[in-house]
């Protein structure tokens, strides 16, 4: 009986060893940096989104709070919004790449991890800036879009994406 069930335990198996490796080994990244403010990766993020909004005509400068662990946005002469650590969408990265290596296909889910993560990275970081032009032009959508509208937009991605991993590469006849 149980032998009918081996494919899916593998899989199952397979997702909860990648979630939890990847989970440890970002909570050890983000312990080696604690008390010196934000992160690396979540500092890069934040540069980018100020180059990005300053491309789009919203002049943003980024102020530290080391002690806090964030970094304040200053556009437009006020604070719209912060980066902390939870910003950078990685949480939302080694739940995909946990999912996708699930399915394991050879190489190739290589590939399609690597492209996921590039487009996760550069959605989330318009996340970050639509978010800001909302919180500086309209405030009072502030709170919707940042709770309902961008989540859905980023897990969105997430999902479709792992329809696409399964449909067209994880359950393809490996023959046709």
């Amino acid at each position: 009986m149980l032998k009918d069930f081996k494919p899916v335990l593998n899989i199952l198996l397979r997702f909860v060893i990648v979630y939890v490796v990847l989970l440890l080994a970002y909570q050890y990244y983000l312990n080696s940096f604690r008390y010196g403010g934000l992160d690396p990766f979540s500092r890069l993020i934040t540069e980018q989104v100020k180059d990005v909004q300053n491309y789009l005509g919203y002049p943003t400068q980024l102020y530290d709070d080391v002690k806090g662990e964030q970094v304040y946005f200053y556009v437009r002469n006020f604070y719209p919004t912060r980066m902390v650590e939870g910003c950078n969408a990685i949480s939302v990265m080694i739940l995909f790449v946990a999912f996708v290596i699930a399915f394991y296909k050879g190489f190739k889910t290589f590939i399609f991890i690597l492209a996921g993560l590039v487009l996760l990275y550069i959605m989330n970081l318009f996340r970050i800036v639509g978010l800001n032009i909302v919180m500086t032009d309209h405030k009072e959508y502030g709170k919707v879009f940042h709770d309902f509208i961008f989540p859905a937009v980023i897990y969105g991605t997430v999902v479709l994406l792992w329809l696409i991993w399964i449909k067209f590469f994880a359950l393809k006849n490996e023959n046709s």
